[in-house]
């Protein structure tokens, strides 16, 4: 087997967009595993909150990156970049192609930009976008590495709002509510990684503070914001090539020819 030399292909781009549909197209066609780069989807049990691929979505494809910590448990974007790295030289090794395919904008430009971290940035807990605006703004983000093509999906705004608030509907479901109700008796409602999402919006409907249709109007709007906050940190790297979602598979294609 001989070893792949090429590019790693990076997927990025807001919530809801299409980056995993994508991802796993991708590789079904050139050969591809996927590593994720969602930093709520290396929660073990987050499964239906986190809108993790499920194994008939995954449809083969081999998945890096998912449930690799308990809720609460310590991982840091230095420990992502470690992951991350480890995995893309197994399946180089391989003879596939790496595909990254993620939300999380420091977890990416931690890859892209090579970030060489000290004392000064270790200490970020989950490389998250919110509440960390400048959390990429280290000395070592100049020049994106030449060993990752990055591409972005991209939607209009009112398309974006409409996929975020279909999505959110259809996971308002009993498998959600029951995921809810374990995770807070197996850790309690203390945990940041779950008052962060969509468990926190299940959790007031269960105990009866908001209706049914609240708890999802606000969660539609909690992800939309989410969404805004991603976009204004991945337009940071103008090397992000932007496509639309329906584009995107043949635009990666013809880099790689």
């Amino acid at each position: 087997m001989q070893t792949y030399k090429g590019p790693v292909i990076v997927i990025v781009g807001p919530t809801a967009s299409g980056k995993t549909g994508a991802a796993i197209s991708l590789a079904k066609k050139i050969g591809g595993e996927v590593i994720s780069a969602d930093s709520r989807a290396i929660y073990k049990y987050m499964d239906i909150g986190t809108a993790k691929p499920s194994i008939s979505e995954m449809d083969f494809v081999p998945h890096f990156g998912i449930d690799l910590v308990e809720p609460g448990e310590r991982f840091t974007v230095v420990d992502f970049k470690e992951y991350a790295t480890s995995k893309i030289s197994e399946i180089r090794a391989r003879g596939h192609v790496p595909i990254i395919a993620g939300g999380t904008g420091l977890y990416v430009d931690a890859l892209v930009f090579d970030y060489q971290f000290d004392g000064s940035n270790k200490d970020d807990k989950h490389g998250t976008p919110e509440g960390k605006e400048n959390a990429g703004e280290y000395k070592d983000r100049l020049r994106m590495s030449k060993d990752y093509l990055v591409f972005g999906i991209s939607w209009e705004p009112d398309e974006l709002r409409e996929r975020i608030a279909l999505r959110e509907k259809k996971m308002y479901c009993l498998e959600l509510f029951e995921e809810t109700k374990f995770l807070v008796s197996k850790y309690g409602w203390d945990l940041q990684a779950m008052k962060s999402n969509i468990y926190q919006f299940a959790w007031k409907y269960l105990n009866g503070e908001i209706s049914l249709d609240e708890a999802i109007e606000q969660n539609i709007y909690d992800d939309w914001h989410l969404a805004k906050r991603q976009m204004t940190w991945f337009k940071r790297n103008k090397e992000i090539k932007w496509c639309r979602l329906s584009e995107i598979e043949q635009e990666i294609l013809s880099k790689l020819a």
